[in-house]
């Protein structure tokens, strides 16, 4: 997620500087267009930080995060990170397996941030059922700052936004 938010700057970045230093803007719409797609990478990379991914447990499985450890994850463990606002959370899901000879409806669970004990799901060949969820969150100041930035980023592009506007109308207003 935080290099998802990186990518979405950089783009920012990227339109605002992909002009020559010499080069003018010749109307207030050319001006309002830029700020419109700088606003829209600022938002997505806001958004980044604010929604987590919403993932089914077979792609949380998949996902490779239960491999990082050293010593291995049990095979009954899933573990997924994200951010929340400013919040590193971790959840572990703890699983059991299902018998293929067990009367219990099936029913695969979809994509969530949090799954809860009685979600199933089907990986590999194998049916499994959270029997435990165990979350962990940890404050990240600078995830705060972050977000602040951009918010006040966003707010000043509309304020530039707004007084081109403003100036627009005023320079295409033509009393007879």
């Amino acid at each position: 997620q935080i290099q998802d938010a990186r990518n979405h700057v950089n783009q920012a970045i990227y339109l605002l500087m992909n002009r020559d230093v010499n080069y003018q803007f010749k109307t207030g719409l050319e001006v309002l267009k830029l700020m419109d797609a700088v606003m829209l990478q600022l938002s997505r990379a806001r958004n980044r930080l604010t929604t987590p991914a919403t993932l089914t447990l077979p792609e949380i499985a998949s996902s490779g995060l239960t491999k990082m450890f050293t010593p291995v994850l049990p095979p009954d463990i899933l573990v997924n990170f994200y951010i929340n606002l400013n919040k590193l959370c971790l959840t572990v899901y703890q699983l059991h397996v299902l018998q293929p000879s067990t009367t219990k409806n099936f029913k695969p669970a979809g994509g969530s941030v949090l799954h809860n004990p009685g979600a199933m799901f089907e990986f590999g060949s194998q049916r499994y059922e959270v029997s435990h969820v165990h979350k962990v969150e940890c404050v990240v100041p600078w995830l705060n700052d972050a977000l602040v930035f951009f918010t006040v980023s966003l707010q000043l592009c509309q304020q530039l936004k707004d007084k081109i506007s403003v100036f627009s109308s005023y320079w295409n207003y033509r009393p007879y």
